[in-house]
């Protein structure tokens, strides 16, 4: 009955996180839903995060490649370091980028379309 009742707990905190943001920021919902976007805008050359998006992709490719695996069949430790420090640095990385996004999105959204006459 208790472990029922803390996975009960553990999983409305979830679903809380994922649909309420921290600080009034964007949830973490908003987060993940906007990233297929952003990579749309990005390869159409509408938004200017080519650079930071290529550098998640390649150390989100890092830690997924069985190349990795050698660091850590050799030196344990060390190996899941370097693994904690890029998912680490990778979430950081995430986080900021959908923000920065989300805002750009906002302020894009407010721009009427057209043309300047002078």
């Amino acid at each position: 009955m208790a472990k029922t009742l803390k996975r009960t707990a553990a999983f409305t905190a979830l679903a809380r996180a994922l649909t309420s943001g921290a600080r009034g920021g964007p949830s973490i919902g908003a987060r993940l839903t906007a990233l297929p976007r952003m990579l749309l805008a990005s390869l159409r050359g509408e938004y200017d995060g080519g650079k930071r998006i290529a550098l998640m992709a390649a150390a989100t490719a890092y830690v997924v490649s069985p190349v990795d695996l050698v660091p850590e069949a050799v030196m344990f430790f060390f190996g899941l370091a370097d693994d904690a420090i890029m998912i680490t640095w990778l979430a950081g990385t995430v986080l900021s980028e959908t923000e920065r996004f989300l805002e750009w999105e906002r302020r894009r959204a407010a721009v009427i379309p057209g043309s300047v006459v002078p």
